[in-house]
């Protein structure tokens, strides 16, 4: 299925910036598909031949350890997903799964190539993501490992209302076994943080609803670790 790009209403800020002749070029060179929760998006260690576009939806990056999987990342649509490995190594170097229904883009390397090319202001763009995204790794790496369980989670909620679901209410996307991978810690440990903040008063969960009550202390025990 092939939608006119000119007419799309998630576009990026970069895409935006596009001359009508790039938006023809996509136009003809993407195909659009309908994803359901759990669907494969991008898989560690295949060829990449094309650059997604995430439209609609949420989606996790994950990466395979020498032991067991890690969930890295949680991208919100619209988004670019596996540019760095587009680019770079040509094998893709970790895998993306859509954790709720989504509409993905994916359009020829090449085509995509050239438009970077013919376009300064969409190459910008799409450097200053990238920048973005690696100082966002930095931080979160160093929070992961300087951070107790309470700091980590709470920058975890923090995140899922600020930044993927713009609301403090919402239902979380993740068991609380991939909770737990997120956050690097037991299932457990999540059970327990959860009902502590819960009993605080902090926020309010019910089943895989929550509802942040008290955002300054959360803020305050993400910024303490």
């Amino acid at each position: 299925m092939q939608n006119d790009c000119r007419n799309c209403p998630f576009k990026t800020k970069a895409t935006s910036m596009l001359s009508e002749c790039s938006l023809d070029q996509l136009t003809s060179n993407h195909l659009e598909l309908k994803l359901k929760k759990g669907d494969s998006i991008i898989k560690q260690g295949t060829y990449s031949t094309n650059v997604v576009f995430l439209r609609t939806g949420l989606a996790k990056i994950h990466l395979a350890g020498p032991y067991t999987e890690q969930i890295v990342k949680m991208v919100n649509a619209p988004s670019y997903l596996g540019l760095p490995t587009t680019f770079g190594s040509k094998i893709n170097q970790y895998s993306v799964t859509a954790v709720s229904d989504a509409e993905v883009c994916f359009i020829d390397l090449e085509v995509f190539q050239n438009i970077l090319d013919e376009n300064k202001e969409f190459n910008r763009e799409i450097i200053q993501e990238f920048c973005k995204n690696e100082l966002e790794s930095f931080h979160r790496c160093a929070n992961r490992t300087q951070k107790l369980i309470r700091g980590n989670m709470a920058d975890a909620i923090l995140d899922f209302a600020d930044k993927i679901f713009k609301s403090d209410t919402f239902m979380l996307p993740l068991s609380q076994t991939e909770f737990a991978n997120l956050v690097d810690t037991s299932r457990e440990s999540v059970s327990r943080v959860l009902t502590e903040f819960d009993k605080d008063g902090i926020i309010s969960v019910k089943g895989r609803q929550i509802e942040i009550l008290n955002k300054k202390s959360l803020q305050l025990i993400s910024q303490n670790g």
